[in-house]
C-alpha cells in the first residue's frame, strides 16, 4: 500500500500539512512517521507500505537497508518499501533522489527486500531510453510499472526495442532448472528431491508464498500436498536457488503411481489457480490447477 494521505497525488511534497515542498520541520517529520506507522499496525504484518522517495524512508527509520536476515521479519524497516513516480524523467527524477551517490547503493539493497515500483511522467532521453530504464529497472528491483503512463515513455521502450523485456523481467521469473528425484518411494517412507529454481526477473516475491510438493495418482487423479520448508521470498532476483528436502509420504497414501508437480500458492487463495505463481518454462505449467508440472513420476509400493 502506498502511504498516500500527505501531499497533492498523495506523494508527500506539495502539502498544507506537515511541511510544505520540502520545508519539514521536526514535528513534521513526527507526524509523518505517526501516519506510516498507523498505516503499518492497520495492515496485516506480512504486507508492506510504500513510501515516495528514499529520503523518507532514511529519516523517519534507518539509514541502513534491510539485511537478509532482518527481510520479512515483520518490523518496520522490513515493511517499507518504496515507489518512484516520476522514474528517468529528470537527473533527479523529479526530486525523488536528494544524494544519488548515497541513495543509490541504498535503495539497491534496500529494494532487494522490499517492494520497489511506481511509473514514468516524462520523456528524458537519453535517461528514460532503455539502456537506463532497464539498468535501473533491475539495480532498484521493480516489481511493477504502470503501463498507462507516461505514454511517450512506454513508446520510446518500444521503439527501443526493450518494452517486452521489460513486461517479462518486472517482478519475479521463475524457471525450473533442474530436478532430482527418486523413481520409487514407500508409503510411510521418505522421499528425497531436489529442486533448483532460477530467477530471471528483477525482483523477488513480495508476498509470503506458498510451497509444496504435490503427487497426483496416475490412475486416479488425487492428489497429495506435502509442504516444503523453503521461502519463495528468498529466491533473489538474478540468483539460483536449490531447495533440498527429505519428507515423509504418509501411510494411507495408496500404493500405485504418482505425477510430481510443484506447487506455489498464494496462502490466501489457495484454491485459486490463477494466484499461484507460474513457471516460466514451457510446458509445465497447468491452468485449471496452478501445479507446475515437474515432468518426473514415482512408483509408490
Amino acid at each position: 500500500m502506498q502511504a498516500g494521505f500527505i501531499g497533492a497525488w498523495g506523494e508527500w511534497y506539495y502539502t498544507q500539512n506537515f511541511g510544505n515542498a520540502g520545508n519539514v520541520t521536526a514535528a513534521d517529520w513526527a507526524n509523518r512517521k505517526a501516519v506510516v506507522d498507523k498505516l503499518l499496525s492497520v495492515l496485516p504484518s506480512t504486507r508492506m507500505v510504500q513510501l515516495r522517495t528514499p529520503k523518507f524512508k532514511r529519516t523517519l527509520y534507518s539509514t541502513t537497508p534491510v539485511t537478509p536476515g532482518q527481510a520479512h521479519g515483520g518490523s518496520a524497516v522490513a515493511r517499507i518499501g518504496h515507489h518512484n513516480d516520476c522514474f528517468l524523467a529528470g537527473p533527479d527524477d523529479y526530486g525523488t533522489y536528494e544524494d544519488a551517490a548515497v541513495e543509490y547503493p541504498y535503495l539497491s539493497s534496500d529494494t532487494a527486500h522490499v517492494a520497489m515500483g511506481g511509473e514514468t511522467c516524462n520523456p528524458n532521453p537519453p535517461r528514460s531510453d532503455c539502456p537506463t530504464a532497464q539498468d535501473e529497472l533491475a539495480r532498484f528491483h521493480w516489481s511493477y510499472l504502470n503501463a498507462d503512463y507516461h505514454t511517450g515513455v512506454l513508446e520510446s521502450w518500444s521503439t527501443g526495442g526493450c518494452r517486452a523485456a521489460v513486461s517479462r523481467s518486472l517482478g519475479y521469473r521463475l524457471s525450473l532448472v533442474s530436478g532430482t528425484y527418486p523413481g520409487t518411494a514407500t508409503r510411510g517412507g521418505r522421499l528425497p528431491v531436489r529442486i533448483t529454481v532460477r530467477n530471471d526477473g528483477y525482483a523477488a516475491p513480495v508476498n509470503p508464498r506458498g510451497l509444496e510438493l504435490v503427487l497426483r495418482d496416475t490412475a486416479t487423479s488425487a492428489v497429495t500436498r506435502i509442504p516444503l520448508s523453503a521461502d519463495p521470498r528468498k529466491w533473489q532476483a538474478g540468483g539460483t536457488t536449490t531447495v533440498a528436502q527429505t519428507v515423509t509420504l504418509p501411510t494411507s497414501l495408496p500404493a500405485g503411481s504418482y505425477a510430481l508437480l510443484l506447487g506455489l500458492p498464494d496462502p490466501l487463495q489457495p484454491s485459486r489457480a490463477e494466484y499461484a505463481i507460474r513457471l516460466a518454462n514451457d510446458g509445465t505449467w497447468e491452468a485449471t490447477t496452478g501445479l507446475n508440472r515437474l515432468l518426473h513420476t514415482v512408483t509408490v509400493r
